[in-house]
């Protein structure tokens, strides 16, 4: 959880730092009775909890090729310079200074917030609920078709017509793709499964008039000429709930937080004042 705004890259030290080291500090207070200790600045300890939180908080701010070890040492650093820092700026009384002790309050209700709706969506992400969203989704899914089908992709109208005689001969549909077309993205001719408007409108309009096992006379479009063989129909599939899950959990965890924070206001009685007109130079 992001407790506080991110306050050095690369160890470089910001004149913000205090604020961050507070929270940190605050954060170590509560840590559990079983955390490990791993460095100490100042008799004051530095535990695995504390790591754990900074890592979540400095996010791209740890260098990307650093792993194990080497990546907790950098972080433990980080915390190291922190609390030193932060324990020079309440020296020089930076802790008294009423704009420092607003930024701490904001910096609370942002941790209070973030706490309070982390719960509300991790509560509201149950194995039920999501499949119960999924299958809602599922059954208003409007009913559409796809096709599958293979292709010839010559230059012209005569290689065109070439291809198709060899074919109703006996040929063999992917063997003369393979051999003449000029698709590379299709071995055998192959275009899986598609609705009609992925394709060029000529390629698509023709497809969706055909039968499975039918074969097109030559359709032009702006890449050439094709032969088309229609190979199946079938109404297009809702994706399986494991290839969405990340999708659905967003949306249920969203709508949580969402309702939660439409009640508060619902229930709270909130008053703006009136922007007052910018006064006129002229």
């Amino acid at each position: 959880m992001d407790f506080f705004k991110r306050t050095c890259r690369n160890r470089a030290l910001r004149s913000g730092l205090s604020l961050a080291a507070l929270m940190i500090f605050s954060a170590a207070a509560l840590s559990p009775a079983y955390s490990k200790v791993l460095a100490r600045v100042n008799g004051v300890e530095i535990t695995d909890e504390d790591v754990r939180l900074a890592a979540d908080d400095m996010g791209g701010g740890v260098p990307p090729e650093l792993e194990g070890a080497q990546r907790e040492a950098y972080i433990i650093d980080y915390l190291i310079d922190m609390r030193l820092v932060a324990r020079k700026a309440e020296t020089e009384k930076f802790g008294d200074d009423a704009d420092f002790r607003k930024r701490i309050a904001l910096l609370r209700d942002k941790a209070l917030m973030e706490a309070l709706l982390t719960k509300v969506g991790r509560d509201s992400a149950t194995e039920s609920e999501l499949k119960k969203v999924y299958e809602t989704a599922a059954g208003a899914q409007a009913r559409s078709m796809e096709m599958r089908a293979r292709h010839i992709l010559v230059e012209t109208e005569p290689q065109a017509k070439a291809a198709l005689r060899r074919v109703r001969a006996g040929e063999d549909f992917a063997k003369v793709a393979d051999e003449l077309s000029k698709d590379p993205g299709s071995k055998g001719g192959d275009l899986g499964w598609f609705a009609k408007e992925r394709m060029v409108p000529e390629f698509g309009e023709a497809a969706e008039k055909m039968q499975p096992g039918q074969l097109s006379e030559p359709v032009k479009s702006q890449f050439g000429w094709h032969i088309i063989k229609l190979e199946e129909r079938r109404e297009k599939p809702f994706p399986p709930l494991a290839e969405v899950r990340d999708q659905v959990e967003r949306y249920v965890v969203q709508k949580a937080q969402s309702e939660v924070i439409l009640a508060l206001r619902s229930a709270a009685k909130i008053e703006r004042e009136t922007p007052s007109e910018p006064t006129s130079t002229k």
